[in-house]
């Protein structure tokens, strides 16, 4: 799979292409849109954007790490991530793309 890395730049002139947006209201749109999401999850809250996936922010919890060539231990600290989960609809087209 050599497929082209999408930029929020890309995304940007593909709104100016197809909805007809000025490019500066485009890169706008974008990033507000990104800031939005950004927001719902500093703050806790799961993002779903119908037909293509979920965010959901989540706390791991420290643990103990191993390192399996030497099998030394090491500690990792609890850290907050963000889960990504993707629509049954996603998944159904990207099965078979993916290698």
């Amino acid at each position: 799979m050599a497929g082209k890395t999408r930029t929020r730049a890309d995304l940007a002139k593909a709104l100016y292409r197809n909805v007809g947006l000025s490019l500066t209201e485009s890169n706008q749109l974008v990033g507000e849109v990104f800031e939005i999401m950004t927001q719902a999850l500093e703050k806790g809250e799961t993002v779903k954007v119908s037909s293509f996936a979920s965010f959901r922010p989540r706390h791991k919890k420290a643990r103990v790490g191993r390192n399996p060539k030497s099998g030394q231990t090491y500690p990792i600290s609890a850290r907050n991530a963000i889960s990504f989960d993707m629509s049954n609809g996603l998944k159904k087209k990207v099965k078979g793309c993916v290698q």
